[in-house]
């Protein structure tokens, strides 16, 4: 991550020799440049409490669920593990795009996915915390969400909706399998440990640029609107983009957008995806997500780096400037 200051100064009217001609005036902006955290980090998932933005990511070599923090979504400081160990359930290794949300009883929970020994499959765990940096704990002997006959079960993501309710969005991991990999919602209840009602269908990965993959799921309501945010294609591909689709309600149906992909590679970053749309106090929509280096696709080090870039909406539609390596204004 690169932060500089750049100086935008105003039209002077200066007046020759006179002692009362105007001091220059002006106001510094602080710029910064991507990628915002240049190591490893794969799967951003974002929680903002009280001023505090925490990132939780993929595993690493010697971390289940790596946490960073930050106060300006670009300055970004490492945090430790926060899962130390993962459910009894679960093997360690393969933890994969974790997500936090705080409960109504003000505990965190957070979502993760591991692999299940018993049904050879990836699938959706639950742990607990009492604050952001945990340590979180999964208390139960067998996952939350297993769906070992469509491929297993990944890329777990929590939305409150305005009127408190928590729905889980997630995938079937059927390109593991060679089945089609579909985005499913459900509703969760309050202690955000279990699932209730019927679970429903979203969206199929039924178009030519999303290939056998459909992931990543993001709920985000603008303007009384709701979005749901994806990722399709192969992740260790220039491929790999990010598309959208517009939702009737939290269990849809959803409706996808026919100018998909809307973040796709650039001579910046190849394959962004995995993405986490943020709204700021000042009604503002940021995307943080993850990207290789150009020619580094597939590659341990750097590995995926995180990436921010600025959401514009152009008549009901997300507009991402992106993926974008200039330096720009700070959010």
């Amino acid at each position: 991550m690169k932060r500089s200051t750049s100086l935008l100064v105003a039209a002077l009217a200066l007046a020759a020799c006179s002692d009362t001609a105007p001091a220059p005036t002006g106001a510094a902006v602080m710029t910064y440049q991507n990628p915002v955290f240049d190591k490893n980090f794969p799967d951003p998932g974002v929680l903002h409490e009280d001023g505090t933005w925490f990132a939780y990511g993929t595993n690493n070599a010697s971390q289940n669920v790596p946490l960073l923090s930050s106060t300006d979504l670009v300055n970004w400081t490492e945090a430790g593990d926060v899962l130390p160990s993962v459910g009894a359930w679960a093997e360690t290794g393969n933890t994969w795009a974790p997500e936090v949300v705080r409960t109504e009883a003000g505990k965190y929970v957070l979502y993760y996915t591991a692999r299940w020994n018993k049904a050879d499959r990836q699938c959706i765990g639950a742990a607990v915390a009492d604050n952001p940096h945990g340590p979180f704990a999964d208390p139960s002997p067998e996952p939350l969400i297993c769906q070992a006959d469509e491929g297993g079960s990944i890329d777990a993501s929590p939305f409150r909706d305005e009127d408190g309710t928590l729905y889980l969005y997630w995938k079937n991991d059927g390109n593991h399998i060679g089945v089609p990999s579909h985005l499913y919602a459900q509703r969760l209840a309050p202690d955000g440990l279990s699932l209730t009602g019927d679970r429903v269908r979203l969206l199929t990965n039924d178009k030519p640029w999303q290939g056998a993959v459909i992931e990543a799921p993001e709920m985000l309501r603008h303007e009384g609107r709701l979005y749901l945010f994806y990722s399709g294609g192969a992740f260790d591909s220039d491929g790999y983009a990010v598309g959208y689709a517009t939702c009737d309600g939290p269990m849809g149906p959803c409706h996808d957008a026919p100018e998909n992909p809307i973040l796709r590679s650039s001579d910046a970053a190849a394959g962004p995806g995995h993405c986490y749309p943020v709204t700021l106090p000042d009604g503002t929509t940021w995307l943080l997500y993850h990207a290789w280096p150009p020619d580094g696709i597939g590659s341990i080090s750097p590995g995926r780096q995180m990436w921010l870039d600025r959401v514009d909406w152009a008549d009901g539609r997300p507009v991402v400037h992106g993926p974008t390596a200039d330096p720009q204004p700070m959010p």
